[in-house]
């Protein structure tokens, strides 16, 4: 998985009743934009360096919705 500055992870809910989460990808700190990614959540503002699991995807900065 590779990402770029602006970039949003989405990590879809794991389980039933678990909501969608969308962070905006700050700083990537992995070779050639590879995780850990230093993430702020758009549900709370919350910074936090993350390692996406498989229930996770990149959407580039240009297809995220404006919001």
């Amino acid at each position: 998985m590779q990402a770029h500055t602006g970039d949003h992870l989405v990590v879809e809910g794991a389980k039933v009743g678990l909501a969608r989460r969308d962070g905006e990808i700050l700083e990537t700190h992995g070779p050639d934009g590879a995780p850990p990614f230093l993430v702020r959540w758009t549900d709370s503002g919350a910074e936090a360096l993350v390692y996406p699991g498989p229930d996770a995807h990149i959407q580039p900065a240009e297809e995220h919705p404006a919001r």
